[in-house]
């Protein structure tokens, strides 16, 4: 499970005021957004007709963690701060950490997808604090990662703690602007991100966060009645669907087969850097390309969330631009090596809104 340091929750649990979250929020903000290059990186990678269901999974858990994000976005309106994401500052370094210190010994990359790394990485993001012990059906893969009492506070605390501290500063502590709060279905259902105008608004937004993503104590499902993200990482890894059986604990990894064949993966240069490509090259150019489109992304999103939201129109049209751009990108070798390009999620100041 991922864990950070004590400090980050005692920093809620002691704030007095409203704007005394505003740091622990931004943190979740970013937090959220730091899976989501990973994520893509993967996904990215596969080639265009193959792997069609590791992609569903990759690409479905990467858009939740957008909606994360989002909903920590309309949190912070809610409480009144203003969520800060266009910043170089706001990407991780990959590979690195991830932000608020989170499990020290976790190094998380930019890389193509095996089931490896969605075993040592995506599903140690993901882990929930008591996982599940689900068997496996007729799949080959490893076993479930073993748990052991942490030495440090969870991610799970760290949301629990704001609510916790929401609840005790009762409603008045939604303050912000309701014109802030960013809700379109064109992005996503009303059901899941909607505007932030009440205290129970703010609970059932961050019981969507954990949820989603770890799933409960008694059920790998989320909210939406969709499997959470550690075990539909856990469908990948094992080759198998998450499917409901009779016998304890209700579930199997024994359903549909998920294949993930090798030759369907582009072999991208791992933890790249756009000035990695040779100056002028097809690879160079892309990656450019990516990082303007990323950037700007990162500027229409900082707008969107802070009174401008008719520019969620262009977000989204840059969405597709990522990409559209990652996809040539991971199809076009890098002179002097047997790789082939891939995105570097990189702040680009002169493409910067």
């Amino acid at each position: 499970m991922l864990t950070i340091q004590p400090t980050l929750i005692e920093a809620v649990r002691n704030a007095s005021v409203a704007a005394d979250l505003y740091p622990s929020v931004q943190s979740a903000i970013e937090l959220e957004h730091s899976t989501i290059p990973p994520y893509l990186t993967a996904l990215f990678s596969i080639k265009q007709g193959y792997n069609s269901e590791a992609a569903q999974i990759i690409g479905s858990v990467a858009g939740e963690e957008m909606l994360h994000m989002s909903i920590a976005c309309n949190l912070m309106n809610a409480i009144g701060g203003c969520p800060d994401i266009d910043n170089p500052l706001f990407i991780p370094s990959y590979p690195g950490p991830l932000p608020m210190g989170v499990h020290s010994s976790l190094t998380v990359g930019l890389e193509k997808l095996t089931r490896k790394l969605v075993y040592d990485v995506f599903m140690t993001i993901e882990e929930p604090e008591t996982p599940i012990d689900i068997p496996v059906g007729q799949a080959a893969g490893l076993q479930l990662l073993a748990t052991e009492p942490p030495n440090y506070a969870t991610i799970g605390e760290f949301y629990a703690a704001i609510k916790e501290k929401l609840i005790e500063f009762g409603p008045g502590v939604i303050t912000g602007d309701p014109a802030l709060q960013i809700a379109d279905p064109r992005w996503y259902p009303l059901t899941e991100l909607f505007p932030i105008l009440t205290l129970e608004d703010a609970l059932r937004g961050i019981d969507i966060i954990v949820e989603q993503g770890e799933g409960t104590r008694e059920s790998p499902m989320d909210p939406q009645g969709q499997v959470s993200h550690y075990y539909r990482f856990a469908e990948l890894v094992y080759g198998r669907r998450l499917i409901a059986v009779p016998t304890e604990p209700g579930w199997a990894y024994a359903g549909a087969p998920i294949p993930l064949d090798p030759a369907g993966v582009w072999n991208i240069c791992p933890d790249a850097k756009a000035i990695d490509y040779p100056e002028n090259s097809q690879a160079r150019v892309l990656a450019d390309a990516f990082n303007g489109a990323y950037t700007r992304l990162l500027g229409c999103l900082h707008q969107t969330f802070n009174g401008q939201p008719d520019r969620l129109s262009m977000a989204l049209s840059l969405m597709v631009e990522l990409q559209l751009t990652a996809q040539k990108l991971v199809c076009t070798p890098v002179p002097g090596t047997d790789m082939f390009g891939a995105p570097t999620f990189e702040y680009n100041a002169a493409a910067a809104n």
